[in-house]
């Protein structure tokens, strides 16, 4: 008889000779799940090979899992009888995380037991508590809301005075403004930055975009507005058919952006980040995997949320779905390749299309330009809906005078107006300006 596969809460043992190895696996579905399952036994394989019993074996089982696991559990354990063999099985389950067994923390990854550096011992101990947004109080307790409210307003939802500080997790159970609360206010001390680099590294910034100290739905919308706005459409000729590629997936990179706003560590204080290169685009948000959350976990889309209350409110206000297909999307057009994980950050990689890319390159010639028109170029890379009434109100000037440098920067193919006046947006070229 076979039962099957070792998991992540199931583990097998050939015989109770392997009681110390059975008891550290218990330890580690424990700090991965909270409850394992332990076979005496059978082979690694599935297969029943049978247990010899004595008057004390059960006895035993239970003491060393008492002496050996902390904090203590009281296990399940009985003998059953498979295609006439005998099998013992131990079942534990506990909420009190992390468990030690013989003096040490273990984690479990698919079928394998692996030790837990005291920095992953830190953060099993503290993901759910201490550095959850809801639960770290705001440095700033005068925080206003109208910016999170419309949001609502516009998927046909009110938020109540009264009570929506409440349904939505904004207070700590002091009744104070928690860090959440901070990151979705109209104003707050976070810089959400999106540059772009000449070449494919750091040594020319041609722009730094920055889309922060405000609500954050709101930053990450305008991020998405501006990566949309210099997603350039290549067109290629192929005998009769005309054949448009874009410079990148719009699709993906959203995935990976919303990701890495929602999974950030907000905790550290630092906000994800966008980096354009002429080969490529990065997404980096801070915190890599939690110490309980494989690999596996996370290629296969597994949900796991870092900030659950605030996936609750992106899902509300339908940036992101419950589905978990962001990752298996990315991976299914560019590979893993495009993750890169460590202890401390989660980078995407979001590679450009090398035609569109060597196009881009002969754009970024030189241009001199005017203050006016660089002020500009500013107001439409940071908001590409902006319309010519409203950049004359910020720059002080009239709309001949705004309309007639927008003509010019036209010319010079700089900016393009996207679709209609009413309902298109502005596009601005790559340049290095003078």
């Amino acid at each position: 008889m076979n039962l099957g596969y070792e998991t992540e809460q199931i583990e097998f043992k050939k015989s109770t000779a392997e009681l110390k190895e059975g008891i550290i696996s218990l330890s580690a579905m424990l700090n991965k799940h909270g409850s394992a399952t332990l076979y005496f036994g059978v082979a690694n394989n599935g297969d029943v090979l049978g247990q010899q019993i004595g008057a004390n074996t059960l006895r035993d089982i239970s003491q060393a899992i008492a002496n050996n696991i902390k904090p203590q559990i009281v296990p399940s354990i009985s003998a059953e009888l498979y295609d006439d063999k005998t099998v013992i099985v131990v079942s534990v389950s506990g909420t009190q995380k992390p468990y030690s067994a013989y003096g040490k923390y273990y984690i479990r990854s698919a079928d394998e037991d692996r030790e837990i550096s005291p920095s992953q011992l830190r953060e099993l101990m503290t993901a759910h508590t201490s550095e959850a947004i809801v639960n770290i109080e705001s440095n700033e307790q005068v925080l206003s809301f109208s910016q999170l409210k419309t949001m609502y307003l516009e998927q046909g939802l009110t938020l109540r005075d009264d009570t929506f500080l409440h349904n939505l997790h904004l207070l700590t159970k002091d009744g104070k403004y928690n860090l959440m609360a901070n990151i979705l206010a109209d104003s707050n001390s976070f810089s959400i930055k999106v540059a772009r680099f000449q070449g494919t590294d750091k040594t020319t910034l041609i722009k730094r975009n920055e889309y922060g100290y405000k609500c954050l739905l709101v930053a990450m919308k305008q991020v998405l507005d501006y990566a949309e706005a210099l997603n350039e459409t290549a067109v290629e000729l192929v005998g009769a058919q005309r054949k448009e590629t874009k410079l990148f997936d719009f699709a993906c990179f959203r995935e990976a952006w919303l990701n890495a706003c929602l999974h950030n560590k907000w905790s550290r204080l630092t906000p994800p980040a966008v980096y354009f290169f002429d080969d490529r685009i990065e997404i980096i948000s801070i915190g890599g995997l939690p110490v309980d959350y494989s690999q596996d976990d996370f290629f296969s889309g597994r949900s796991r949320p870092v900030n659950l209350e605030l996936q609750q409110i992106m899902v509300q206000l339908q940036f992101i779905e419950q589905t978990g297909h962001g990752i298996p999307l990315i991976v299914s057009k560019y590979g893993k390749d495009a993750f890169g994980l460590s202890d401390n950050f989660i980078t995407v990689t979001i590679p450009l299309n090398r035609k569109n890319a060597t196009v881009n390159a002969t754009v970024n010639a030189t241009v001199k330009l005017t203050e006016l028109q660089k002020q500009i170029i500013d107001l439409l890379e940071s908001n590409p809906n902006i319309t010519y009434t409203e950049i004359a109100t910020t720059l002080t000037k009239d709309r001949v005078t705004v309309s007639r440098n927008l003509k010019k920067l036209k010319e010079l193919g700089i900016v393009e107006r996207i679709g209609t006046d009413k309902s298109g947006y502005w596009k601005v070229n790559p340049v290095q300006l003078s």
